[in-house]
């Protein structure tokens, strides 16, 4: 029973981390692997140390991918908060200004009057002329203090217009070192992703020599993540939602592209995603060659069996147990594939045909993606 390619509508050639698309085709694998230097792309027989070496690269790179994509982010966020705290420190110096003009008008208003009133002579003038004395000396007070009250405010003003313009000078020099911060990391960013897209594709021509020969080089080790395979469950996705993935063709699609229909739900991933078994269980087969290129199957408790298939690496070998999350192998593009992504399946038995729909079975088992 052979499976037909996949549409190539439902998958992008290349899908580098968080969303970097490339126009490159998997014809790019072998051209790399020619032209690249010997240090990195030397090509090495079907069960040499290349591959498992590039298997690791990958998986390093994706890893660091995350995490300076993660950093890149809240920088972004950062940079956000102190341009609005430097924008709300902008609008309130505004308005101390707007109040500090007026007082200033009011002031020279109050000089003014008091240097056109405010000589002894003056003074003196409108005590003898006025008609009660004491109100003269009263209306007298009440101007100086006045004044005085200006004068007060004046100062006050002052002051909270340097504090002010202090945090509005501290916020705009903490974005702009943010805004420089996020500026290296992204320059950081592209440097990795271009590493990690000439990896990939290393990766996938070493995976298409061993499918195209029919034997597998053997277990590509990967670290695992901090050791948490499981995250706490008995059963998880076959492919970690921080990767990301986006669903592709579903169990039992009908169509040209397949000889019968649709056996399993692919997952459109890059090159090298890891792929994790969905429970424990025991590696039942790995193989490479035919039309699902390299692929892993695993037998699970009460009968169930799980195939991941178009690897472009295995990071298990026959008879290995396995834990819920761990990563068993790499996404590729091997066999009948026109593009990176995963195929996978639950089946009744380890045999092609015997598939259930893996939607519907994850979700039966606490899984939603």
């Amino acid at each position: 029973m052979r499976e037909k390619p996949c549409p190539k509508s439902d998958y992008p050639r290349m899908r580098l981390p968080h969303g970097r698309r490339s126009l490159l085709g998997p014809v790019l694998s072998a051209l790399i692997v020619l032209l690249a230097p010997p240090s990195t792309a030397a090509a090495a027989p079907v069960a040499g140390p290349d591959g498992p070496a590039v298997s690791a690269e990958v998986a390093r790179l994706f890893e660091e991918a995350g995490k300076i994509t993660e950093a890149y982010e809240r920088g972004l966020r950062a940079s956000a908060a102190q341009q609005a705290k430097a924008d709300l420190l902008q609008k309130k110096l505004d308005e101390k200004r707007r109040e500090l003009a007026a007082l200033h008008n009011r002031a020279g208003e109050v000089a003014r009057a008091q240097y056109r009133t405010g000589s002894s002579f003056a003074v003196t003038a409108r005590l003898l002329l006025a008609d009660n004395p004491e109100d003269a000396l009263r209306a007298e007070r009440v101007a100086r203090q006045a004044g005085q009250v200006v004068h007060q405010l004046m100062k006050h003003t002052g002051r909270a217009e340097r504090r002010l313009a202090s945090a509005e000078n501290q916020a705009r020099s903490a974005w702009r070192d943010l805004d420089v911060g996020r500026a290296r990391l992204a320059e950081v960013k592209r440097d990795l992703e271009t590493r990690l897209e000439r990896a990939q594709w290393r990766l996938q021509a070493e995976a298409d020599r061993s499918a195209a020969a029919g034997s597998c080089p053997g277990a590509a080790r990967l670290d695992q993540p901090d050791g948490r395979w499981d995250e706490g469950r008995a059963w998880v996705a076959p492919v970690s939602a921080k990767h990301g993935y986006e669903l592709s063709a579903g169990f039992d699609s009908a169509g040209r592209h397949w000889a019968h229909r649709h056996t399993g739900q692919d997952f459109a991933v890059d090159i090298g995603t890891p792929v994790r078994s969905i429970g424990a269980g025991r590696v039942q087969s790995v193989s490479c060659g035919g039309p699902f290129g390299i692929e892993v199957v695993v037998r699970h408790t009460g009968g169930w069996y799980s195939q991941y298939a178009h690897l472009a690496s295995a990071a298990v070998d026959q008879g290995e147990a396995v834990a819920a999350g761990q990563w068993i192998g790499q996404a590729g593009t091997t066999g009948n594939s026109t593009g990176p992504h995963l195929h996978f399946e639950v089946r009744v038995t380890p045999h092609l045909g015997s598939g259930v729909d893996p939607m519907r079975w994850l979700r039966e088992h606490g899984v939603e993606l």
